[in-house]
Protein backbone atom coordinates (compact mmCIF):
# COMPACT_ATOMS: atom_id res chain seq x y z
CA UNK A 1 0.00 0.00 0.00
CA UNK A 2 1.35 3.46 -1.00
CA UNK A 3 1.36 6.37 1.41
CA UNK A 4 -0.88 9.21 0.25
CA UNK A 5 0.90 12.38 -0.81
CA UNK A 6 -0.39 15.83 0.06
CA UNK A 7 -2.25 17.50 -2.82
CA UNK A 8 -0.86 20.93 -1.93
CA UNK A 9 2.80 21.58 -2.76
CA UNK A 10 5.12 22.34 0.15
CA UNK A 11 5.94 26.06 0.04
CA UNK A 12 9.30 27.28 1.36
CA UNK A 13 10.10 30.89 2.32
CA UNK A 14 12.93 32.16 0.08
CA UNK A 15 14.29 34.36 2.89
CA UNK A 16 14.10 32.03 5.89
CA UNK A 17 14.07 28.61 4.20
CA UNK A 18 11.20 27.60 6.52
CA UNK A 19 8.08 25.74 5.40
CA UNK A 20 5.06 28.03 5.13
CA UNK A 21 2.29 27.09 7.57
CA UNK A 22 -1.41 27.64 6.93
CA UNK A 23 -2.67 30.14 9.52
CA UNK A 24 -5.33 32.82 9.87
CA UNK A 25 -4.36 36.28 8.62
CA UNK A 26 -6.39 39.47 8.36
CA UNK A 27 -6.75 40.98 4.91
CA UNK A 28 -7.67 44.67 4.68
CA UNK A 29 -8.98 46.69 1.73
CA UNK A 30 -10.68 50.09 1.63
CA UNK A 31 -11.05 50.15 5.41
CA UNK A 32 -12.65 46.69 5.55
CA UNK A 33 -10.92 43.70 7.13
CA UNK A 34 -11.71 40.02 6.94
CA UNK A 35 -9.99 36.86 8.17
CA UNK A 36 -8.65 34.28 5.73
CA UNK A 37 -6.42 31.22 6.13
CA UNK A 38 -3.23 31.49 4.04
CA UNK A 39 0.26 29.96 4.00
CA UNK A 40 2.58 32.12 6.10
CA UNK A 41 6.24 31.96 7.10
CA UNK A 42 6.57 31.36 10.85
CA UNK A 43 9.93 33.21 10.78
CA UNK A 44 9.49 36.49 8.90
CA UNK A 45 5.70 36.58 8.53
CA UNK A 46 5.68 36.57 4.71
CA UNK A 47 2.18 35.59 3.54
CA UNK A 48 1.71 33.75 0.26
CA UNK A 49 -1.45 34.70 -1.66
CA UNK A 50 -2.14 32.13 -4.39
CA UNK A 51 -2.85 33.59 -7.84
CA UNK A 52 -6.29 31.98 -8.05
CA UNK A 53 -7.28 33.66 -4.78
CA UNK A 54 -5.84 37.06 -5.77
CA UNK A 55 -7.42 37.08 -9.22
CA UNK A 56 -10.61 35.27 -8.23
CA UNK A 57 -12.16 35.62 -4.79
CA UNK A 58 -10.19 38.71 -3.68
CA UNK A 59 -10.97 40.46 -6.98
CA UNK A 60 -14.69 39.81 -6.41
CA UNK A 61 -14.48 41.26 -2.89
CA UNK A 62 -12.52 44.26 -4.17
CA UNK A 63 -15.13 44.97 -6.85
CA UNK A 64 -18.01 44.59 -4.36
CA UNK A 65 -16.35 47.02 -1.92
CA UNK A 66 -15.63 49.56 -4.66
CA UNK A 67 -19.28 49.43 -5.80
CA UNK A 68 -20.47 50.52 -2.34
Amino acid sequence: MKAEQSAAPKLICARCQLTLVSMPVTVSYLGNSFPVELPRCPGCGFTYVPEELASGKMLQVEQALEDK
